[in-house]
């Protein structure tokens, strides 16, 4: 075993490696879209695979909830494996008006309430951006198939169940597109060490309305960011 959470050998790892918080979609784009897929990660079941996209050899991988586990496995695919491209496709809420369920939003930068970058950024404020070029890509190539996306900040959090409407106004306020739990952490690590990364999101719950996707709706809606993601 290479690293402590994927026990895959260090050559069944591609340089490009799409991550996903739920084994479930894992498993689903290793279904669906990739060719000659192989198992490649079992451990705790974070399930990940490595095939090919038309001629692409390109691996995937799931990494859990939150901004600590994220990190875990990002650090593990950059220090172990070389891996020099993570996106991350995910669900997030949002809290504006002129944002809908199943919406595609992208995050080009993400803000957050999470202590854990200003513990690896000698506790100062750090600016948490996606790669400017994945960014360009995933815009283009969503021109392309006529998705409809959106671009801008993201709030990472902490907290998946909070009920302080105060943070909720200062989202409006700041026309905060999403709100997820992994893209900070994922930003910090692509900037330490020099990857690029991008994190896309369908929005499955709007925090005004109450609209929510159910687990199924969940899977079958991240269709548009996988088509993305692969070409990318």
């Amino acid at each position: 075993m290479v690293s402590l959470h994927i026990n895959a050998k260090k050559k069944e790892i591609s340089e490009k490696v799409i991550v996903c918080g739920d084994p479930i979609r894992i498993k689903f784009i290793a279904k669906n879209y990739l060719t000659n897929a192989k198992k490649i990660n079992t451990v705790r079941n974070m399930f990940g695979y490595t095939g090919f996209f038309k001629k692409e050899r390109v691996s995937i991988l799931s990494h859990g909830m939150g901004m600590p586990s994220v990190s875990i496995y990002v650090q593990e695919l950059i220090s172990h494996y070389h891996v020099k491209k993570i996106i991350r496709l995910g669900t997030c809420g949002t809290v504006l008006k002129n944002i809908n369920i199943k919406d595609i939003l992208i995050g080009m930068s993400a803000c957050t309430d999470s202590y854990m970058n200003r513990i690896r950024f000698n506790n100062f404020d750090f600016s948490a951006v996606a790669d400017f070029s994945l960014l360009k890509q995933s815009y283009r190539i969503a021109k392309k198939f006529n998705f409809s996306i959106r671009i801008g900040a993201f709030f990472t959090t902490d907290l998946f169940y909070a009920n302080d409407n105060k943070v909720i106004d200062i989202m409006k306020r700041h026309n905060i597109l999403g709100i997820d739990m992994e893209t900070a952490g994922i930003y910090f690590l692509a900037s330490e060490h020099n990857i690029q990364a991008l994190s896309m999101c369908i929005v499955s719950d709007h925090l005004k309305t109450g609209e929510k996707l159910n687990t199924l709706e969940r899977i079958s809606s991240f269709e548009k960011i996988i088509q993305i993601a692969l070409r990318l």
